[in-house]
This record gives structure tokens, sequence and C-alpha cells, in this order.
């Protein structure tokens, strides 16, 4: 599948200290230690509906681990998924009378135009599930084949399913006990009352054949993947396990990450798919909860075909940090809009004040857990100093123009 186009990334004078991230699973910040290539996967969009401000501030912070990665002369292997096989989309198409695949093909259509206005780095990698069919067909053949993969008792609809046991570790990433699994499995795409399975919160590998859904052939049936078996898949024929990071919405702890990291330790035997597990918070808008059921989305296509300027979504976004739930108001908007005129004013003069420090605070409040709240109130120090009292240091507004590009994808 086609990603979006790159954007140029400048090299910023100078070196900052090593990233360190919050890790979901052992409940702590602490240092990512990848090698020379940096591997991350983070989950993609279901294309079922335009790109909302949710899914640009999770794309936005993984971003954010891509350039401090290539701040530090990191090379990034970045790979991300597009689930363009599942029951929302069909569910979508039937509503508005069109075919799901016109449906799926046009939404990443415009998911790739609000990615490239955003200035989020494409992945290297940007697969699609009805491409990766064939992987995950053989990924389930090799569960079924170790016993960790079983296929119900019903003759009409043999669906396959997931056995929760099948790793002694299984819970660790999200750490959530049994009632909390059982009630986001039921709330998030699972199937707790499917007659057969073993365990109620088993999870589906592949859907066998129904009447009027796409379906693919295989050894066991013809059917098509589950959701969480699809990001395994992927991920293990192109970065494999214990790679550096993976990442999404908080929402995509429990069941996804916990089972997609399941999938992938049942069949090679590893302690943990990923080293660092990171999830990004929710957005919401004017003190609710923003959600396809509510009406409440604010998506970015729409804000952009108001004329708001892609660079003030990303720092509106950026204004809270990347692991708190937090609110989008026609407030946040504004402050973005006037930070983005007070930074532009100043980094179009002559000369400032030294601007040395004031990247490498920049620096180090994005290497500890994407701070970007002190990260924006380093440049809005630099920029009000430039604006009210001038400067000498004839570089310095050319390098902070520099440094917000490349570390904070922010076009002044």
């Amino acid at each position: 599948m086609q990603s979006w186009s790159d954007n140029a990334l400048p090299t910023v004078p100078g070196a900052g200290p090593p990233l360190r991230l919050y890790d979901t699973a052992d409940r702590q910040i602490r240092p990512v230690t990848p090698g020379a290539t940096a591997k991350m996967y983070v989950c993609g969009i279901t294309p079922y509906d335009a790109t909302h401000l949710g899914h640009a501030a999770t794309y936005l912070a993984f971003d954010l681990v891509n350039r401090v990665w290539r701040d530090a002369g990191h090379d990034v292997h970045y790979v991300q998924n597009v689930t363009d096989v599942d029951d929302p989309l069909f569910e979508r198409a039937a509503r508005d009378g069109i075919d799901w695949r016109d449906l799926g093909s046009s939404e990443i259509d415009l998911f790739r135009e609000d990615m490239s206005a955003l200035r989020v780095l494409p992945p290297r990698q940007y697969i699609g599930a009805i491409e990766s069919v064939e992987e995950v067909v053989e990924v389930v053949q090799k569960l079924l084949a170790s016993g960790a993969a079983y296929i119900v008792d019903d003759a009409e609809h043999p669906d396959i399913y997931f056995r929760t046991d099948a790793t002694e570790q299984f819970g660790y990433e999200s750490g959530y006990d049994r009632a909390t699994m059982e009630k986001f499995f039921a709330e998030r795409g699972g199937d707790p009352d499917r007659p057969g399975k073993r365990d109620t919160i088993d999870a589906l590998l592949w859907r066998a054949e129904r009447p009027g859904e796409p379906s693919w052939q295989a050894p066991f049936g013809a059917g098509r993947p589950g959701w969480h078996i699809e990001c395994a898949a992927i991920a293990l024929n192109r970065i494999g396990t214990e790679f550096d990071v993976q990442g999404g919405g908080s929402d995509l702890i429990y069941p996804h990450h916990e089972y997609s990291a399941a999938h992938a330790e049942a069949i090679t035997g590893t302690r943990r798919f990923a080293r660092h597990y990171v999830h990004a918070g929710l957005i919401g808008l004017d003190g609710e909860k923003m959600s396809k059921s509510k009406g409440n989305l604010v998506l970015v296509s729409k804000l952009r075909r108001s004329g708001v300027d892609p660079a003030a979504i990303r720092l509106g976004l950026l204004a809270g940090h990347y692991r708190q739930d937090r609110m989008w108001t026609d407030a946040v908007l504004d402050q973005a809009q006037a930070r983005l005129a007070r930074w532009r004013e100043a980094v179009s003069l002559a000369s400032g004040p030294s601007a040395t420090d004031t990247v490498a605070r920049l620096r180090q409040h994005l290497a500890d857990d994407l701070d970007t709240p002190k990260a924006l109130v380093a440049v809005d120090n630099w920029a009000e100093q430039a604006i009210a009292y001038g400067g000498t240091d004839t570089a310095a507004p050319a390098l902070v123009r520099t440094a917000v590009d490349g570390l904070l994808g922010i076009a002044l």
C-alpha cells in the first residue's frame, strides 16, 4: 500500500539526551535503547470515517518519537497497518449504500492527505490487512499446529480462536484484572457470548466465511482475519519481535495490544513482543468524550477546509502531554494560532537572543517522555524575548526555525 509523501527533515546542530518513554507494561518511564536502526510499529486506522483529532494526536506522538530518534542519528524502520477489512467498514458502507472497498480507499486517501498536511513523517512500510492475508493464514496455521489456537465446534461457522492461556505471561502488557478484561473485551470488538469458545475472552483469529462478507481461501477454510492477528503478522514479518516500540491510542491497550503481543509470543516463544508499549491519551471535545456515537468528532480535514493552518492543529494537540486524556476547545485552537503567530514573528527577525540553550531545553524535554508542554514553553520564552528585547545573534532565528521544524514538525 502506498504511504504518504515524506517531508524533508532538517539537521539540527548538536545532540540531545537519549529518549525515555513510559512503558505501559512496566508502569514506569524508562530508557528506550534502540540499535543503529530503531524499530517501531504503530496501529493504523480502520478506514470507515475521516481522520479525527484523536487519530491525529496519536500519530503526532509517534511522529515525535520518530523525529527524536532521527535527531539522535538512528535509522528508523517504522511500520503502520491499515485495517481495510473489518466489520465497522462493512457496516458504514452498507449504511451509505457504497462498496466497502470504495469507502476504504477514499478514507485512506483522505488520511494520507491529513497526515501529510500535519507533517507526520510517513512509515517506511504502510500495510493493509487485505495485502497481508497470506501472512495471517501462515501465522494462524502455526498457532493451530502448536495448540495455541482451536476451531470452534460449529459446522456452519468454524471460526478459529486464540487460547488466552497459550502464553504464561498473558496480561502483562495491560496489567488489567479479569473483570476489567471482560469489560473491555465486550466493549472493544470482542465476542464473549460466542458459543463454542473455551473462554469468553478468547480472541478471534479467523472468521469463517459468511454470506455477503469478503473471504479468502485458507487450508483451514475460507474466511478473513481477526483484528489482533493482523498486526501480529504484519509486525513479525517486517520487524520481528522485541522491537523497540509498539504504539497506539490508550484504548488499544486491551484487548488489541495484549492479544497481538500474545499471538506473536505464542509463535516465537519470546517473552515480550515489544520492548516498550507506548500509548497516547484520548481527545475529548468541550468536556465530553469525542466519539462517533456522540457525533462530536472534530475532523482534521474539516478544520483544514475551514482555513485552519495545519501547523496550528499540530501545536494545539502538542500543547497537552501525549499520555493525558485532554479536551479540544475553541480556546485550545485560539491559543495555538496565537502561539504560531508569535513564533513566526520571532523567527522572521534579523537577529535575536542566543538560541543554543533553547534548542538544548527543547531536546531535553522531548527526550523526557515527550514532554511537549515544557518543550513549547522553551520556544515561547525565546520568542517572547526576541520580540520584546531583540538580540545580537543573527543565527538564532534560523536555528530556532530549524529546531522547531526538525524536532516538533512545525514549519515556521
